[in-house]
C-alpha cells in the first residue's frame, strides 16, 4: 500500500509549495505537483493542511526507567507524536542513570518495546549524573547515545569538565549541558525579580546560568567539543552565545516555548509555573526572541518535565521543577509568535522546531524524497484552548493551560507509519 497525500502545501527547502506526497515502504517516494492515484492507495486529503517534516525535540524527560509513576516511555511518545514530534532526545536522570553500558540497555529496553516514535537517549557525563566525581566511560556509551548530559546538574569544577570535553571531542557527540553554578542559587526557585521581591519569594539569579555558559565556552575554545547549551533563559547568556559564534566557536543552544511567551510577571503561586530555569524578565524574553531572529539561539526544545499532580500540588515554594510541553509547544508558538505577533514565520518556526536540531544532532527522518517518511500535517483553521485534562502525558502541569490557540497538528506520520490522527483528519 502506498500513502498519497494530496493537495497540502508542502515544506521544501525554507519554503512551502503545492504539492503531492507519495510515501511508500516507510519512505517518501515522490514529490510532485499532481500525482496519479493508484488503485491500492490511501489517499488523505490534505488540500486544508501545510505538510512539514516531524518536529524534533533534542530535550525531553521520558522518566522511565525509575519513575513511571511521572510519565513512561509509551505515554512522552505519545504525547510526542500527538505535538507533530517524530524524534525526541531523552535526558538522562533516570534510575538508573545511564552512566554504564548495563544501565542504558534498561532504558534502550524500554524504548525497544514501548516507543511511538525515535528516542534518542542521551548517556551522563558524570557517574551517578551528580555533576561532579567521577566521570563516565564515553567510547563505551558514544555508538549507543545522542550526545553527553548531566542535565538537572550543572558540572560544577571546571577541571572535571575541561576532562569532560576532552574525552567527548573524540567521539564526535555532543555534550549538552545544563548550566548551572549552585554555589550562586542561594535557595532560589524562581526569578530573581519583581515578582519575587514582591511575594516574599527566593530567587535565583541569571549570573547562576550565564557564569558556567561563559565558563563553558572557554573550554570548548580548548577542547573543540561540539557543544550545546540547555534551556537558555536570560539575556546575558544569548550574548555569550553570540559573542562565541561570532568567534568561531562550535555552539549551538536552545530555549523553551515558555522563555519566549511568559516572563515572571506572569507567575501564578502555583507549581505549573515553576521550571528550572525560571521565567526571567520581559528583557530576557526579549533578547531569546533576538536571538532566534539572527541565529543566535538555534532550536526550541520544549523540556517536557512531567511530575505527578502532586508534586506539582505545592505552590511555587514546594512544587518539583518542571512542566509538559509536548502537545503544545507547537500549537502555543505558531499562535502567538507567527499569527498573532507576527514576529516568525512558519517556515522559521518549522526551521527551528525540525531542521534545525535534525542538522545538530544527526537525527533522520524528513520531508524529502528518499528520506524516512517522518512528517506532520497542520491544520491551520483549527482554533482550540489547551486544555491539559486531554493531554496523553501523564504530567498535566503547563503554564500555557486555558491558552486559545489556531492551527493544530492534525497528523503525524513516523517511518512512513500513521502515529497520531485527529478527528479531523
Amino acid at each position: 500500500m502506498r500513502y498519497l497525500l494530496k493537495g497540502g502545501q508542502v515544506y521544501r527547502c525554507g519554503s512551502f509549495v503545492s504539492a503531492d506526497v507519495s510515501v511508500e515502504m516507510g519512505v517518501v517516494s515522490e514529490i510532485a505537483p499532481f500525482i496519479d492515484v493508484r488503485t491500492d492507495d490511501c489517499v488523505l486529503d490534505c488540500s486544508h493542511c501545510f505538510l512539514i517534516p516531524g518536529l524534533a525535540d533534542v530535550h525531553v524527560h521520558l522518566r522511565e526507567p525509575g519513575f513511571l509513576y511521572k510519565e513512561t516511555v509509551e505515554t512522552g511518545t505519545l504525547a510526542a507524536a500527538r505535538g507533530g514530534y517524530t524524534a525526541v532526545c531523552s535526558m538522562p536522570n533516570l534510575n538508573p542513570a545511564p552512566d554504564t553500558l548495563e544501565h542504558l540497555q534498561v532504558q534502550l529496553d524500554a524504548i525497544e518495546k514501548d516507543a511511538k516514535i525515535a528516542v534518542y537517549p542521551y548517556g551522563c557525563i558524570t557517574l551517578g549524573q551528580k555533576g561532579r566525581g567521577e566521570t563516565v566511560d564515553f567510547d563505551a556509551l558514544a555508538s549507543r547515545v545522542i550526545g553527553f548530559s548531566d542535565d538537572g546538574r550543572g558540572v560544577q569544577e571546571e577541571s572535571l569538565m575541561r576532562k569532560a570535553m576532552q574525552s567527548i571531542a573524540s567521539t564526535g557527540r555532543v555534550l549538552a549541558a545544563h548550566c548551572e553554578d549552585e554555589s550562586l542559587l542561594r535557595g532560589g526557585y524562581i526569578h530573581d525579580g519583581e515578582y519575587a521581591k514582591a511575594h516574599g519569594h527566593k530567587g535565583i539569579c541569571s549570573e547562576s546560568e550565564t557564569a558556567q555558559v561563559v565558563r563553558d565556552l572557554k573550554l570548548v575554545k580548548e577542547t573543540g567539543v561540539k557543544y550545546h547549551v540547555c534551556h537558555v533563559s536570560a539575556k546575558e547568556t544569548v550574548e555569550a552565545i553570540r559573542k562565541a559564534k561570532r568567534e568561531g566557536v562550535d555552539v549551538t543552544c536552545e530555549t523553551g516555548p515558555h522563555y519566549l511567551l511568559l516572563t515572571d510577571t506572569d507567575l501564578q503561586e502555583d507549581g505549573r509555573f515553576k521550571m528550572n530555569p525560571p521565567l526571567r524578565g520581559e528583557e530576557d524574553r526579549k533578547a531569546l526572541l533576538e536571538g532566534i531572529l539572527d541565529g543566535t539561539v538555534d532550536m526550541i526544545a520544549t523540556d517536557h518535565a512531567p511530575h505527578s499532580a502532586e508534586e506539582k500540588s505545592r505552590g511555587l515554594a514546594g512544587s518539583l521543577m518542571g512542566v509538559v510541553g509536548l502537545e503544545c509547544a507547537f500549537r502555543v508558538l505558531y499562535t502567538e509568535l507567527v499569527l498573532n505577533q507576527k514576529l516568525l514565520t512558519l517556515e522559521k518556526l518549522v526551521e527551528i522546531m525540525c531542521i534545525a536540531p535534525r542538522k545538530r544532532f544527526m537525527i533522520p527522518g524528513g520531508l524529502e524524497v528518499g528520506m524516512q517518511a517522518d512528517i506532520a500535517l497542520i491544520d491551520p483553521e483549527i482554533e482550540g484552548e489547551v486544555d491539559p485534562e486531554a493531554f496523553l502525558s501523564k504530567g498535566r502541569a503547563t503554564p500555557f493551560a486555558g491558552m486559545k490557540t489556531r492551527g493544530d497538528i492534525v497528523m503525524t506520520m513516523h517511518k512512513g507509519n500513521i502515529v497520531y490522527r485527529s478527528e479531523r483528519m
